[in-house]
């Protein structure tokens, strides 16, 4: 894991930091880098169904952005439990205790620290892993904090070990060593934090060390959405636009949506635009599945990327197994991209296949692409 890690880091060396602009009527101290945000040039064209935030999203993503557990769709259990914990330490009057959630992108990790910061009434500084480059950074935030405020770390794997040293004792004693001089003349100096909340998100988790998850009181996990719950998402984004949306029309989006409200809501306001200029305005079942169609985006929510993966697979290595290095190879790709953005939903939903020996395609994709089984290949893996 330890190899993982610097892996990890050594990358995020050279991942360019774009420009970043506060939260609407949050007070931040959001960095160079926006938690979330794709780079310039990450990737060599932007999907439509890719989970990270975009540029183009920012604007409409902060008008959509839910500011209470009671607007806040899905993700139930998670809700129960928050209302409960927040609701104990209001009546209290104590911060409330270290939150730590992950999961893929696009589910919002982000949403629920603002929402957090919101039911608690505290301020909320929000910065990234990558944007903490020195022990001196994170000691400016941490000792400008304000009592019973709220700190937002995210992408907090891909913090510098230095750093999570800092946190260990700021986390647990509420106060941080300095030191100030250097050589012989070099002293400690001790400085007291006020008592504060850290919200942790991670796509990542199995990437922090040990101590670091250790010390999170309120760990939860958020899931894929169920095409139910991303409907409802798609229906409050149109009301909130403005747009005419059948129930129909929600539910094709929503089913296509990979999961993902973010997605969701990119392919409300893309649908939205065809609606808009060839059709009447509204969107009902057919004209959602008309344009979706001609967007590339089919009903198991795959592009036309997702498919050229399976297809390379089947069509190339005999349906696998064949590992992720050669995937990428093949498709002009970087391995942790097939593996953050393209292998899990493939996964989910019983396309693609992790095995010891490597990647293969299911029975399931070769039926959806039209695919049949060639002679001769194994069916050792089914």
């Amino acid at each position: 894991m330890q190899k993982q890690r610097e892996r990890e880091r050594s990358r995020s060396k050279g991942r360019p930091r774009p420009p970043s602009a506060p939260e609407a009527d949050v007070p931040s101290d959001r960095p160079a880098t926006a938690p979330g945000l794709a780079a310039p040039g990450a990737l060599p064209d932007e999907r439509l169904l890719d989970p990270i935030l975009q540029a183009h999203d920012r604007g409409v993503d902060l008008r959509l952005r839910p500011t209470t557990l009671e607007e806040y769709i899905g993700q139930e259990k998670m809700k129960a439990n928050l209302r409960v914990f927040i609701q104990a330490a209001l009546a209290r009057r104590e911060p409330l205790d270290h939150v730590l959630v992950y999961g893929p992108p696009g589910l919002g990790k982000t949403t629920i620290a603002h929402i957090l910061g919101h039911e608690m009434g505290a301020i909320l500084r929000s910065t990234s892993g990558p944007a903490l480059e020195r022990a001196g950074d994170l000691a400016a935030i941490l000792t400008n904090l304000e009592a019973a405020s709220i700190l937002f770390i995210d992408e907090i794997h891909r913090l510098q070990p230095v750093l999570e040293e800092i946190l260990y004792q700021a986390m647990e004693e509420f106060r941080i060593d300095i030191v100030i001089g250097q050589g012989p003349m070099a002293r400690t100096v001790k400085i007291d934090l006020p008592r504060f909340t850290l919200v942790g998100a991670t796509t990542r988790v199995g990437l922090l060390t040990g101590p670091l998850r250790d010390r999170f009181g309120i760990v939860h996990h958020l899931d894929f959405y169920p095409a139910g719950d991303l409907s409802k998402v798609v229906e409050r984004s149109a009301r909130i636009l403005g747009i005419a949306l059948a129930g129909e029309g929600a539910a094709e989006i929503a089913r296509r949506s990979r999961g993902t409200p973010r997605i969701a809501n990119r392919l409300l306001k893309r649908v939205r635009d065809f609606a808009q200029v060839e059709d009447d305005g509204a969107i009902s079942g057919a004209v959602a599945e008309r344009h979706l169609e001609r967007l590339e985006v089919d009903r198991y929510g795959l592009d036309h990327l997702d498919r050229k993966i399976l297809l390379v697979v089947q069509e190339k290595f005999d349906g696998g197994p064949v590992g992720v290095n050669t995937i990428a190879a093949a498709l002009g790709e970087e391995p942790d991209t097939i593996e953050e953005l393209y292998e899990p939903y493939l996964m989910q939903i019983g396309f693609l296949d992790r095995t010891s020996r490597g990647r293969r395609v299911t029975s399931r994709a070769l039926e959806h692409l039209g695919l049949a089984r060639r002679a001769g290949q194994s069916r050792l893996w089914e």
